[in-house]
């Protein structure tokens, strides 16, 4: 069977889950165990121990799919605090030279940016020197 993937709706979607992304829940595991369980060889059964492995495996793929998920929103709200931090704060960039008083901070999937006082904005990266106003 040949598939062929095509694009459509709007492009920016909401974040999604790991687990979304995968299409695979919990659910669809059980389904699937269920029917390897209808379809198996009753003279020659799956072993119980087997199932429970399978059940585990998929437990801890589920718990790490959890953790990566909450290691985002982390990651995300630390970013969003360091940056709110620069707020008040001179910031010059060391690439283009531009200094100024941060005014505010436009935080965005792509990274934070400073918002002089002046309009002008700086990304907040790397090569950012940052003293107090």
């Amino acid at each position: 069977m040949i598939v062929n993937p095509t694009v459509s709706g709007n492009p920016i979607l909401p974040k999604q889950s790991d687990a979304t992304k995968t299409g695979l829940d919990y659910d669809a595991f059980l389904k699937l165990m269920l029917q390897q369980l209808k379809s198996q060889d009753p003279l020659n059964p799956v072993d119980q121990a087997t199932n429970l492995a399978q059940l585990a495996s998929f437990s801890n793929v589920e718990q790490s799919i959890k953790l990566n998920d909450k290691l985002d929103d982390l990651l995300q709200r630390t970013s969003v605090a360091e940056a709110t931090a620069l707020i008040g704060k001179n910031v010059q960039s060391l690439v283009s030279g531009v200094s100024g008083i941060v005014a505010a901070v436009e935080v965005s999937a792509t990274g934070s940016q400073a918002v002089l006082a002046n309009g002008t904005k700086i990304p907040v990266s790397e090569g950012l020197r940052i003293k107090a106003s």
